[in-house]
């Protein structure tokens, strides 16, 4: 049986470092996933189910002023219409709350 050459074992080697950090990369897009759909669970049961009302109306307040601001697309922003009650698609958005100093 022939021995492979220092050459084709470190391409072997390399090849194997590549579809490792290929997996690595991989699993913590899938936890980084994982974290926001769990802390935006969390969110959404403290405003429809939270026992402290002041908290559950002063998230919702927060949440109505952020999120028009950090959600981008069009489509985004109809997801979370009913938290942030914004204009129908094709809207101009700049009325909604633009007397605050």
């Amino acid at each position: 049986m022939a021995r492979k050459s220092i050459e084709e074992r470190l391409a072997q080697l390399d090849a194997q470092r590549a579809a490792l950090k290929a997996r690595l990369g991989k699993q913590e897009r899938a936890n980084d996933t994982r974290r926001k759909v769990l802390l935006g669970a969390l969110v959404l049961h403290r405003l429809e189910h939270g026992k402290d009302e002041e908290f559950a109306r002063r998230l919702g307040e927060w949440l109505k002023r952020e999120l028009p601001d950090f959600l981008t697309r069009p489509g985004d922003k109809e997801l979370f219409a009913d938290l942030i009650g914004n204009a129908p698609a094709g809207e101009t958005t700049g009325s909604a709350g633009g007397t605050a100093a």
